[in-house]
């Protein structure tokens, strides 16, 4: 039984749902502009910046697990941009970010193969230590690492789209 690769499946699952109904009617002119406020821009996260960012991700996923990162390693342009010390901007004219087709499907992509991966980890392998020393202190297992990658981190940014949406007129997804 994989009790752990499970509930981290089943949760991520939800997550990579909502992220795709984010993306709904998104247009892609302001996928990287920041959203309009009462004194010009706010500085909020906007989708490219988001899903560039979690793109990062799943390649660790996967060589956490002994899985083959490299058709999912962020470039050195995507580590960049998109790193966790990176600075959100505004794009107004489309040359900071790449494309939002090239931002969403690496990083939908990404979390699908760590998704596949993820369902065949045994309780065992998911029991062992964190292997991110850096992480370690906040995340003892690996199990807790992933989880928190593949749902929690995805779910806190998934929030600030769903308030950029707001913030230039969409309705909520």
């Amino acid at each position: 039984m994989n009790t752990f690769a499970n509930a981290i499946v089943d949760s991520a699952n939800v997550s990579m749902s909502y992220a795709k109904r984010l993306l709904s009617d998104v247009p892609a002119d302001q996928f990287a502009r920041l959203a309009p406020g009462a004194d010009g821009r706010v500085a909020s996260n906007h989708p490219a910046f988001v899903y560039g960012h979690l793109s990062i991700y799943a390649s660790r996923i996967l060589s956490d697990l002994g899985a083959d990162a490299q058709p999912h390693a962020p470039s050195e342009e995507f580590l960049s941009l998109f790193n966790k010390d990176a600075r959100c901007v505004d794009d107004p004219d489309g040359t900071i970010y790449p494309a939002m087709d090239v931002i969403t499907e690496r990083m939908l992509a990404g979390y699908e193969a760590a998704l596949k991966a993820v369902a065949t980890v045994d309780d065992a392998t998911y029991a062992a230590p964190n292997p991110d020393p850096a992480m370690r202190e906040r995340f003892s297992s690996m199990a807790s690492m992933h989880a928190f990658y593949l749902s929690g981190h995805v779910m806190i940014h998934m929030g600030q789209v769903s308030a950029w949406r707001r913030m230039i007129g969409l309705p909520p997804a």
